[in-house]
């Protein structure tokens, strides 16, 4: 990232320039973004491109200030963390769905962050509803925090058997709880964007991903609760999970929420794209070209 970058990125969150890169800072950063860019996937439904390569999420992120989902955020946000100083390896995850099974490979991508004070930690601001601050990522006992009680724990075998794991120190993938749920299991080979391709393109274009299936946009407000949108059912959540419902009516409405509430400026309101019409922007329209 060019120094520019930095600084409009830092200005989106409304943070300053930090002397060193250090647990403390790395909590702050993490906070702010969850509270500023929200998780949105308003591009599988705009038509617009999803492309993994630094220059264009920074481009959406802090150019377009705009959201995005997994790999945008996490992307984007694991530059930020490199270009302050800090040790970031991008971690591949498979989240868990009804009856505990797990999603596709590259399902989801999760930060590790080395700090220069406080070993390492496993930060995530592209899941949504999660923990409000990084997790201690050698912490196999329970974690709290304002999203829930987390923990992470050594993962059994999957379906097939396997384990994950790629060396004698690391011989297991990890499992994230919350609330005592499996949430997702990270797999602890170091990654690279290139590799989340195939994922982008899957939750971008199959009738099977829920991405397709519904509008979302979505962030942590400043007390603690969440504020989401899908579609025109704008949802209030406090800190204590009780909701406020209210359906839009028109598109001006869906349009100044969007404006007003996550930043997000738009000159026509979404609507879900009909996954039988995949072929108006196919694979190209959810990775490069």
């Amino acid at each position: 990232m060019k120094s520019a970058q930095v600084d409009a990125y830092l200005r989106r969150l409304g943070a300053e320039y930090p002397a060193w890169p250090t647990v403390d800072v790395l909590r702050e950063l993490h906070l702010r973004h969850l509270r500023t860019v929200p998780f949105e996937n308003l591009s599988v439904h705009l038509g617009e491109e999803i492309v993994l390569e630094e220059t264009r999420l920074l481009d959406k992120v802090v150019g377009a200030r705009r959201g995005g989902f997994c790999y945008e955020l996490n992307g984007a946000f694991g530059a930020l963390l490199t270009a302050l100083g800090y040790e970031v390896t991008l971690l591949a995850a498979r989240v868990y769905g009804d009856g505990n099974r797990l999603g596709i490979p590259y399902d989801h991508m999760a930060l590790l962050v080395r700090t220069v004070d406080g070993g390492d930690w496993l930060a995530d601001v592209g899941f949504g509803a999660h923990s409000h601050l990084p997790l201690a990522f050698g912490e196999r006992g329970e974690q709290e925090d304002r999203g829930g009680a987390f923990r992470i724990v050594e993962a059994g075998p999957d379906a097939a058997g396997a384990r994950g794991g790629h060396d004698s120190a690391r011989a297991a993938d990890l499992d994230v709880l919350r609330d005592g749920k499996p949430v997702y299991r990270v797999e602890l080979r170091p990654r690279v964007l290139d590799d989340f391709v195939a994922g982008a393109w899957w939750h971008s274009t199959s009738p099977r991903s829920h991405f397709l299936q519904s509008l979302v946009c979505s962030r942590l407000t400043d007390e603690g609760g969440r504020i989401t949108l899908s579609g025109r059912r704008l949802t209030l959540t406090t800190v204590d999970g009780e909701r406020e419902v209210r359906e839009l009516g028109t598109d001006e409405e869906v349009l100044a929420v969007y404006r007003d509430r996550f930043g997000i400026g738009l000159d026509r309101a979404p609507a879900v794209r009909n996954p039988d019409a995949l072929g108006q922007f196919g694979p190209q329209g959810a990775t490069r070209a």
